[in-house]
């Protein structure tokens, strides 16, 4: 699954970009009605899954065979229950928690990894970049999906080596973004002028190159976030993500196939969620897209 790059990035000037630059995204980003109201449900989400120990209203784990699979608005039970008779409302909160972190930290790792890389490899081109960016090209040669359920399969089911799975189908498409960009902004005049007063290279990349690409490499990175957590909720599906009993969205979407049947609203909550949370996560990265288009 691809996300398209960015269409323009913070000005290229001699410092990283002004306060102004960004107060100027941070109002249009206000006057967006979708990106708003996306913000807004994520932000309940997040809540939900932070306080879910004093929010929740029963034992994420704790069973009752005599209350299997009871339908939504049960007496004690807003939202049923699953399979083993737990409490839907409780594992859909507790199971945001691990799912939002499947989407969120292999994007973080591969920000910092893909972004430092990216830089190198821009800056200082030749050989140098030419030999990273090939390397990386190799993982273009497999789809996302089946490269994450690879590596995850390799390296054993757990949620950390699900983690590191995710991470590494991430960094090559960031190192790429950085590398465009820092590419362009390298033959700038003003960065040919910092050589000539004396900066270093640490200094250049630091003060000048460093504002420029963020930006761009921000805005891709967030675009994958949805991408993330529903690849990690598909590694839980298969069995190599979050294991039993933690509640995963993914997870739970697995151990309620069997009673798909029999109360399938209950059945499709967790596919709900995914589904909410990926699509708030889209439309709040193209919110944050078009807020960075400074061509407006």
């Amino acid at each position: 699954m691809s996300i398209p790059l960015p269409l323009a990035m913070p000005p290229a000037v001699g410092l990283a970009p002004s306060r102004s630059f960004w107060a100027v995204v941070a109002r249009q980003l206000r006057r967006d009605p979708v990106a708003m109201c996306s913000a807004m449900v994520l932000l309940i989400i997040v809540a939900a899954a932070v306080f879910a120990p004093w929010l929740a209203p029963a034992d994420p784990n704790q069973a009752s065979m005599l209350n299997r699979l009871l339908p939504i608005g049960s007496p004690g039970h807003l939202l049923g229950t699953d399979e083993l008779g737990r409490d839907m409302l409780t594992r859909l909160m507790y199971g945001g928690r691990l799912s939002l972190l499947m989407g969120v930290v292999p994007v973080l790792a591969a920000f910092v990894i893909g972004t430092s890389l990216g830089l190198f490899a821009g800056y200082v081109g030749g050989r140098t970049n030419m030999a990273i960016m090939r390397t990386l090209d190799v993982f273009y040669a497999f789809p996302s999906v089946l490269l994450a359920v690879a590596v995850a399969g390799a390296l054993g089911p757990g949620m950390s080596n699900s983690l590191i799975a995710l991470t590494l189908i991430f960094v090559p498409q960031l190192v790429r973004v950085a590398e465009s960009v820092t590419t362009q902004v390298r033959r700038l005049d003003y960065i040919e002028a910092a050589r000539m007063s004396g900066a270093g290279p640490i200094s250049i990349i630091r003060v000048h190159v460093l504002g420029n690409v963020l930006g761009p490499v921000f805005v891709y990175a967030t675009g994958l976030l949805s991408v993330s957590m529903i690849l990690g909720s598909g590694l839980s599906f298969l069995g190599l993500g979050v294991k039993p009993p933690d509640p995963e969205w993914g997870l739970m979407l697995n151990t309620l196939r069997s009673a798909i049947f029999r109360n399938p609203m209950v059945a499709a909550l967790p596919g709900a969620m995914i589904f909410l949370t990926s699509i708030a996560f889209n439309l709040l990265a193209d919110g944050v897209r078009s807020a960075m288009d400074i061509r407006k």
